[in-house]
């Protein structure tokens, strides 16, 4: 397997948690979005979407989504368990996977791409450029307030986002709340089930990273 990456990015950080969290070893290419590279020819031969993780499989394949990636290591390496074992387990897993990417992680890059000036005319990723609407950035900042109190609601009633263990469905939420930090977002200081959360995640080894 062939891993691309790209240190500074959300998605990316997904991935590379979600392998880490599975014991892996995989071959890493680094590809720095601050210089383009995704937008490279030689990238685009990879993926012509122009976007990190990129995970080649030993059968060839390039999987291009943070999904794919991670029910292809699911399949192939069960243990740990990331994605559920039940099929209850299983739909709510995708399901809080889903509404975090929804509720949480566009809005905050609406508002990042929409306002910071290296994302001018970069304000949708991939190979065709897209002016910066302002608009858009301030409805994000709303939102990303509605995503604090939706974790907040959550976690007080259990403590992980898609249950009573550790699941994917933590690696995006976590990814995401560290990274609202470049909107300058912060988990609001009386939130203490999303705080307390937070802290447990924080201190797993592929938090590191």
């Amino acid at each position: 397997m062939l891993f691309y990456d790209c240190s500074t990015a959300p998605n990316p950080r997904r991935a590379r948690m979600f392998i880490a969290e599975k014991g892996l070893d995989i071959e890493t290419r680094e590809i720095s979005i601050a210089m383009g590279e995704q937008l490279s020819d030689a990238f685009k031969a990879v993926n012509p979407n122009a976007t990190v993780p990129v995970l080649i499989t030993d059968e060839g394949a390039a999987l291009t989504e943070n999904l794919g990636i991670a029910a292809y290591l699911e399949a192939r390496f069960p243990e740990p368990p990331l994605m559920g074992r039940t099929p209850d387990e299983k739909g709510q897993v995708l399901m809080w996977n889903s509404i975090v990417e929804q509720q949480g992680g566009q809005p905050i890059a609406e508002t990042l791409r929409n306002t910071h000036p290296a994302f001018a005319d970069r304000a949708i990723p991939g190979p065709v450029n897209h002016p910066q609407i302002p608009e858009l950035a301030q409805r994000g900042a709303g939102r990303v307030e509605h995503f604090f109190e939706l974790l907040e609601t959550r976690l007080a009633e259990s403590p992980h986002i898609a249950g009573s263990e550790f699941t994917l469905a933590d690696i995006t939420t976590f990814v995401f709340v560290d990274f609202a930090r470049v909107i300058k977002k912060r988990i609001p200081k009386e939130n203490s089930a999303t705080l307390a959360w937070y802290e447990t995640i924080s201190a797993r080894p592929s938090a590191q990273l």
